[in-house]
C-alpha cells in the first residue's frame, strides 16, 4: 500500500490596513507614517510580519503619497489601493489576493496598531488549526456605565464584555464569503460580518501593545509600551505682528481675504494673524522668526501669500517629530469687525496646520480707540503656539 502524503500546510498572508488619514489624530501627515521609535508607525507591523518564518506575503492597502514613503516592500507583499470605508480597502485586497487558495490563512491589521507581536500572531494562527475565525482581545479593566445627556446612569456587567484588537485572522475563504455576502451591509471590523454567516469567532489573549494610535497622545502611551525611549515635553512659543494700513491693496486676515477699504501693507501679503502665529511656532521650535527664513530684502517673497510661511513653519515641526497641540490668536483691529470672519479664518488656520478644529482659538479686539489701532492706521496680532516636541 502507497503511503500517503503528508497534508501540506496552508499559506498564511496578511491584509495591513494603512489607507486612513487619521485627522483626529490632528500631525501634518497621515497617522501610519509619524515617527515612532526613529521609524514610521507603518513600519513596526510591516517589519515583524516580514520577520514572522509562518507569514509568507501579504498586501499592503494604501494610497500612493503612503506607499512612496513607505519605500520597497518586503519580499511576497504586493500593494493595494484604499477605498473610501476600511470594509472596502479589506475587500480591495481580497481582489489583490484572487490567485490564493481558499484554504489560505490571512491576518486582517490596522497599521494605527503599530505593536503587534510574534506572540499574538502564533496564537492566531493556532486557533485557525480547529476554527474558522479568531481575534484578539483584553478584558475591560474600567468601570462602565450607561451615559445620557452627560449624566451617568447604570452600571454595566463587565465580565461579559472585551476590548477587541488587531490583527484578526480568517480563513480566506470564510473571510471572502463573509465580505460577499456584506453587500449594502457595514462593520466596523471583519470579525462582525463573518459572525453574521453564523460562523463562531474564537477569542484569544490580545496584547496591551496593540493600542491604536488615534489621537496625538496615544503616541506617547505606545513610545512607553513599545520602550521607544521617546518622551514628549511642551514647548510654548508667542509672536506679534504689526501692518499698516493703506488704502489701493487687499487685505488679508488668517488666511482669508476680507472685504475692507484699506489692506494691510508688507513684503508679503502682509497677513498680520498668520505671521504672528508663524513666529509663535517658529518661537516654541527655538527656531528663529519669520525674517530669518523669508527675509524681506529677497525679492521672491514680494507679495507671497503668508499661508506659505505658516506651513513652512508646520512642516519644520513635522520634521522635528513634533505636533501642534494648540493655537491661540488674537487679532487687534478697529476695524473691520472680525466677529463674522471667525468662523472662517479659523477653519482657514486648521486647514493650513493640519490639525483638527478644536486646537485653533481665534479671538478679536479693539484697544478703545487707543494707540495707532485705535486710530485705525494699523492691525496687529498676537499668539501663542502650544508644541509638543521630541525630548533630546
Amino acid at each position: 500500500m502507497a503511503e500517503s502524503s503528508p497534508s501540506r500546510s496552508p499559506r498564511i498572508g496578511v491584509i495591513l490596513l494603512a489607507g486612513g488619514r487619521g485627522r483626529r489624530a490632528g500631525f501634518a501627515q497621515p497617522k501610519q507614517l509619524e515617527a515612532l521609535g526613529g521609524k514610521p508607525v507603518l513600519r513596526w507591523s510591516l517589519d515583524t510580519f516580514a520577520a514572522h518564518p509562518a507569514i509568507s506575503g501579504g498586501v499592503l492597502v494604501a494610497s500612493d503619497d503612503v506607499m512612496a514613503a513607505t519605500g520597497a516592500l518586503p519580499e511576497g507583499w504586493i500593494s493595494a489601493d484604499p477605498g473610501a470605508e476600511r470594509q472596502q480597502s479589506v475587500a480591495n485586497a481580497l481582489a489583490a489576493l484572487a490567485g490564493w487558495d481558499e484554504d489560505a490563512l490571512v491576518l486582517v491589521h490596522d497599521a494605527a496598531r503599530p505593536g503587534v507581536t510574534a506572540d499574538v500572531i502564533d496564537r492566531l494562527i493556532a486557533a485557525l488549526q480547529t476554527g474558522e475565525a479568531a481575534i484578539p482581545t483584553l478584558p475591560v479593566p474600567d468601570t462602565l456605565v450607561e451615559q445620557a445627556d452627560g449624566e451617568a446612569g447604570d452600571v454595566v456587567d463587565r465580565a461579559a464584555l472585551a476590548r477587541v484588537q488587531t490583527p484578526q485572522a480568517f480563513r480566506l475563504g470564510t473571510l471572502r464569503r463573509a465580505h460577499a455576502a456584506a453587500t449594502g451591509e457595514t462593520a466596523t471590523d471583519d470579525a462582525q460580518l463573518v459572525r453574521r454567516l453564523g460562523i463562531p469567532v474564537a477569542a484569544v489573549a490580545g496584547d496591551a501593545k496593540l493600542h491604536k494610535l488615534t489621537y496625538a497622545e496615544d503616541r506617547t502611551i505606545l513610545s512607553g509600551l513599545l520602550g521607544t525611549g521617546t518622551m514628549m515635553r511642551t514647548a510654548v512659543g508667542m509672536g506679534y505682528d504689526v501692518h499698516r494700513l493703506v488704502t489701493g491693496k487687499p487685505l488679508w486676515i488668517g488666511g482669508i481675504e476680507i472685504a475692507h477699504s484699506h489692506g494691510l501693507e508688507g513684503h508679503s501679503d502682509a497677513d498680520v494673524a498668520l505671521h504672528a502665529i508663524t513666529d509663535a511656532i517658529l518661537g516654541a521650535l527655538a527656531d528663529g522668526d519669520i525674517g530669518d527664513h523669508f527675509p524681506p530684502s529677497d525679492p521672491q517673497w514680494r507679495g507671497a501669500a503668508s499661508h506659505r510661511f505658516l506651513a513652512f513653519a508646520a512642516d519644520r515641526v513635522a520634521a522635528r517629530g513634533g505636533r501642534i497641540d494648540h493655537i491661540d490668536l488674537t487679532i487687534i483691529a478697529e476695524a473691520p469687525r472680525i466677529g463674522p470672519h471667525r468662523p472662517a479664518i479659523r477653519a482657514r488656520i486648521a486647514e493650513i496646520l493640519a490639525i483638527a478644529l478644536e486646537r485653533v482659538s481665534v479671538k478679536a479686539t479693539t484697544t478703545e480707540r487707543l494707540g495707532f489701532t485705535g486710530r485705525r492706521e494699523g492691525i496687529a496680532a498676537q499668539a501663542i503656539a502650544t508644541l509638543s516636541l521630541p525630548e533630546n
